[in-house]
């Protein structure tokens, strides 16, 4: 049954609150924090009088860059009440990353934890701000960046020029309830609330400006696919900055009362064990993260039996993985998810109760209320089941567009509201799609079209194969060859020949990867995206290729 909700973020969470008072909506084991719905909503309430106290207004953009930390989510919900739009920041990005975002997203404030993995944040906001260490905190001037006011830090010991987070918890004490209420009775479900930079694997990352409505109805409609209930326990080790984490993780447990058990920096054991403490129904992860959770030395140890559901995807799944999600780690209705930011993000969804060849061999159907269609990508006419086309959507889903971005809008939404993915797929007659590449992804060997997909799901049938990832590189005389970068299994040794031997007669001989690479990891995204294009360009530079 379809329904749409036409809700506001802060507001949705107000009737959950009123629903599930007493049910737990976000805990975090380590930190010992665990807020019932009425409480995370008082908080929530308070941090967005703080922000309304610090002089944030409906419609100021306001970024955030930090891990999973409680005050993330915290942020997510109180800026959605007082109709601040959050801009995510990635985790990964350095300093001229940083200058891009802050000064495209035109952000008036920034909340920031002080470093992570590798990087010290403080010192890159110093190198990117070098007015911030001796601005009076809230009130900084920046040549640079003009329309930056405030820095909010996350966690103990602000920097100068900074303001405290619990200084804002603070400033929402002294906020009434009615100057709250004012702003949220102009708060309208289609406004934007949520900016998202593309994850950048193509050109300069691109705003994409998300509503109340494109989140809420997506979070909702993906915990329909997992038949979640306030009973359900979703285990989060994906980042909140990215829609995996912010939308398929807590949107889709906040719809439906169900309570988020975030790590805080994905680590293989602390997900093992998170899911075994908290007895969590469901996990969340790229394949990378199960396969890592898989391999852990310490994986028997666990005892996972609470686990029922959850989602894969990011990209696209080993057939051999999902097997073993399913009978080792007991995520018996563990669905696959497909879709890309702009569609906020959720398109297609493999359902519980599909059989098991539809949720390895493809990513589902579409969404309730979600129209797909596969187009001929020379024509843009409309193809039918079993051709293969570019993957089209068009519904509640589709973003507002690019920030200040419009003929990027333009090219990426038609006239008649679809929006283009750029992904090759294949629909059946039930509507299931196999995503079989992306348009740029696709080889074109002496003319005959490779899909690299067709090629990665041949090799992760050999047992010393742990990932494998199949890519073109220029060729003079075949315009572009196959080579392929293989992840082995731990303590495996293999050739360069045993790969070849393996495809010998197995595929077709202008598939086998020409060159083969074993490496230890893949170039990728925060978001666990795996930047094939960064391989291309080693290569090249490796081999002393020419670009034809």
């Amino acid at each position: 049954m379809s329904r749409q909700l036409d809700v506001t973020v802060g507001g949705l969470l107000d009737q959950m609150a009123e629903r599930f008072p007493d049910n737990e909506a976000l805990v975090y084991p380590e930190r010992g924090l665990r807020y019932s719905y009425r409480q995370f909503n008082d908080v929530c309430r308070q941090v967005a009088k703080g922000l309304l106290r610090l002089g944030i207004r409906k419609g100021d953009n306001i970024s955030i860059w930090a891990y999973n930390v409680p005050e993330w989510v915290i942020l997510q919900f109180a800026s959605a009440k007082i109709g601040a739009v959050l801009v995510t920041i990635n985790t990964s990005y350095k300093s001229a990353e940083l200058d891009y975002i802050l000064r495209q997203s035109d952000s008036c404030a920034l909340f920031m934890v002080g470093s992570f993995k590798d990087s010290d944040y403080t010192l890159t906001i110093n190198e990117v701000v070098p007015e911030l260490a001796s601005s009076e905190p809230g009130n900084l001037i920046s040549a640079a960046l003009p329309v930056l006011k405030k820095v909010v830090f996350i966690g103990d010991e602000t920097p100068s020029g900074m303001i405290s987070f619990a200084k804002i918890i603070e400033l929402g004490a002294g906020v009434d309830d009615a100057e709250l209420a004012a702003v949220e009775s102009t708060l309208d479900c289609h406004e934007t609330i949520n900016m998202q930079y593309t994850s950048g694997t193509t050109g300069f990352p691109k705003g994409v400006m998300l509503t109340h409505y494109n989140i809420v109805n997506n979070g909702f409609n993906i915990g329909e696919c997992m038949k979640f209930t306030e009973k359900d326990r979703l285990c989060i080790p994906v980042p909140f900055f990215h829609c995996f984490g912010c939308v398929l993780g807590v949107m889709a447990c906040v719809t439906h009362g169900s309570t988020m058990v975030p790590v805080e920096v994905f680590d293989p054991l602390k997900v093992l064990k998170t899911v075994e403490m908290e007895k969590c129904t469901a996990l969340h992860g790229v394949p990378t993260m199960f396969i890592a959770e898989l391999e852990h030395p310490d994986f028997d140890k666990f005892d996972l039996s609470s686990l029922r559901s959850g989602i894969m995807a990011g990209s696209p799944c080993p057939i051999e993985v999902m097997k073993k999600v399913i009978s080792q780690m007991n995520a018996s209705e563990i669905t696959i998810a497909y879709g890309q930011t702009e569609s906020s993000p959720v398109i297609t969804q493999t359902r519980t109760d599909d059989p098991i060849e539809l949720r390895v061999a493809t990513v589902g159907k579409a969404l309730p209320d979600v129209e797909v269609k596969i187009v001929d990508i020379e024509t843009g006419q409309a193809l039918p089941p079993g051709k293969q086309g570019e993957l089209c959507t068009r519904g509640y889903l589709v973003m507002k567009g690019y920030y200040k971005m419009p003929d990027e809008t333009a090219r990426a939404i038609d006239e008649d509201q679809w929006l283009h993915t750029g992904d090759l797929a294949i629909m059946d007659e039930n509507g299931y799609c196999k995503i079989t590449g992306r348009i740029k992804n696709m080889i074109i060997r002496g003319g005959e079209n490779i899909y690299p997909r067709e090629i990665e799901e041949f090799l992760y049938t050999h047992p010393k194969v742990s990932d494998v990832q199949v890519y073109g590189v220029p060729d003079r005389k075949f315009g572009e060859q196959v080579m392929a970068s293989i992840i082995l299994k731990k303590g495996a040794e293999m050739t360069e020949a045993e790969v070849k031997d393996f495809c010998r007669g197995k595929i077709a001989n202008y598939k086998i990867p020409l060159y083969v690479r074993f490496v230890d990891a893949y170039p990728m995204t925060a978001s666990g995206k795996i930047q094939k294009f960064k391989m291309r360009d080693m290569a090249i530079k490796e081999l002393q290729l020419e670009e034809s």
